[in-house]
């Protein structure tokens, strides 16, 4: 029996993938709205970012789907009692990478561990040597001699599932462009291998390949070895990498919710009533900006912990601890990055306030309420849709360097800032410790990278400028 747990992270991580649900619906009934994203899945690139966003987001909602264990009963009443402990549904599905923990550090597919220690033998001698992992290649009887062949024969396993998976993903592919183009499926999957499509179905099925190859080589390869190496205390380095991911996303699109309003609201209304409107609210985001971001944030946070402190009773779990930490982060972050995009929606609607169909709807008697939601919102979207894309990435990147310096999530959280600061005094030791600020970097990497990629379709798709040319 589970008892299902509800993060604030969990219910608005959820609420804004409805968001984006409903606005895939609605563009596909608006012309206007469905031409760019056409022309934005065209892009090769842009495929290809989109296919290992989706994997990121996969991951990441696996990891907001929170629940309770019961205990046992061990007393004759009806009651039942829950664990403290708040797992996911990606600590199910990755269970014995959060379990099989050894006794300190370990690098990557590594059988013994990382330094020496005296190993006590049964005749009273004592020698000073490297103790076999208790999990990383427990099953190989000499890891000097069957190592290099383990690894082959899980890779070739690998290899082989990816090769079925990847027929049986095209065969789909080709079932699907079937039904659309009215043709044969074998015709349709000729047509992806030459390219003949609109869409580039076969970026995109070399890059689902090449996530589904990652899958099963980590499938393989992590039941039995720790594939990045394990940190101070023994717990597995991928695993805490893809726990990061969550974290990740939930700064990148919460703090969006955030922004969003403030910006598109002030924006619009300085731009459009001008007067002493205008003056308020360039008043207020100079004020903001001149205003160090990092010490808002960092007293944000100590009021907060200090409230956490006082309030325990209202905390069950760690887990809920740290997530209001969390929460009030994204809150922090969004009511401090929105004067950027206020000054470019402020500007836009100074220019459209002047058009001559604006002026003429305001002599027709139209309200100015309908002439800010019928006419220039829907032209300023475009700026707000770009905005949104680019600040992801940077979202990303500022929670690494917040968590650096002590001021980010809790450190009792999985992130890349939290493993990237404490790597920080692991690359100080004699030998180095080099495996997690690499898993983390590399993780965060691909994440932006692809973000980035994204963005700069979505832009070349959206400006009106850039789409003339």
């Amino acid at each position: 029996m589970i008892m299902p747990v509800v993060l604030w992270t969990d219910a608005l991580v959820f609420l804004l993938v409805g968001v984006v649900l409903f606005f895939i619906l609605y563009a596909r009934r608006k012309p206007h709205l469905r031409a760019p994203w056409q022309h934005v899945m065209s892009g090769r690139l842009a495929s290809a970012s989109i296919v290992i966003l989706l994997a990121y987001v996969v991951i990441g909602l696996l990891d907001s789907l929170h629940y309770r264990k019961a205990l046992e009963n061990v007393s004759d009443s009806e009651e039942v009692h829950y664990a403290v402990e708040v797992l996911s549904v990606l600590d199910y599905l990755v269970g014995p990478l959060r379990t099989r923990t050894e006794k300190t550090y370990s690098s990557p597919f590594a059988t013994h561990l990382y330094a020496k220690e005296t190993i006590q033998h049964p005749d009273g001698s004592q020698t000073r040597e490297y103790p076999r992992l208790a999990y990383g290649g427990r099953h190989l009887a000499d890891p000097e001699v069957d190592f290099a062949g383990d690894i082959l024969v899980r890779v070739a396993t690998a290899a082989l599932q990816t090769a079925l998976a990847c027929g049986l993903i095209l065969v789909l592919m080709g079932v699907w462009l079937a039904r659309r183009s009215l043709s044969s499926v074998g015709s349709a999957i000729r047509d992806i291998l030459a390219r003949r499509t609109r869409i580039p179905l076969l970026v995109i099925w070399v890059t689902l390949g090449m996530l589904v190859l990652l899958f099963f080589l980590a499938l393989n390869l992590s039941m039995a070895y720790h594939v990045f190496g394990t940190d101070k205390v023994g717990q597995d380095v991928f695993y805490q990498t893809l726990k990061s991911i969550r974290t990740g996303l939930v700064i990148g699109t919460l703090t969006t919710l955030v922004m969003l309003p403030f910006a598109i609201l002030m924006g619009i209304l300085a731009g459009y009533a001008r007067g002493w409107i205008d003056d308020l609210i360039q008043y207020i985001y100079t004020t903001l900006n001149s205003i160090p971001g990092v010490l808002l944030i960092a007293a944000a946070i100590l009021m907060l912990q200090v409230y956490v402190a006082n309030h325990p009773e209202k905390f069950e779990t760690a887990l809920e601890r740290a997530d209001i930490r969390l929460l009030f982060l994204c809150i922090i972050l969004g009511i401090t990055s929105w004067t950027g995009l206020c000054r470019l929606l402020r500007g836009e609607s100074l220019k459209l306030r002047e058009s001559e169909y604006i002026k003429a709807a305001v002599s027709l008697g139209v309200s100015h309420a309908k002439v800010i939601t019928k006419h220039i919102l829907p032209n300023v979207m475009h700026i707000v849709l770009i905005t949104v894309v680019l600040d992801f990435s940077g979202l990303v990147l500022a929670e690494a360097v917040l968590s650096y310096v002590g001021v980010g999530v809790d450190p009792t959280m999985n992130s890349w800032g939290n493993m990237i600061n404490s790597a920080r005094l692991e690359m100080a030791r004699e030998p180095v410790v080099w495996w997690s600020l690499l898993s983390a970097f590399l993780f965060m990497f691909t994440l932006v990278l692809a973000a980035n990629l994204f963005s700069d379709a979505v832009r070349d798709a959206f400006d009106p400028r850039l789409r003339q040319r």
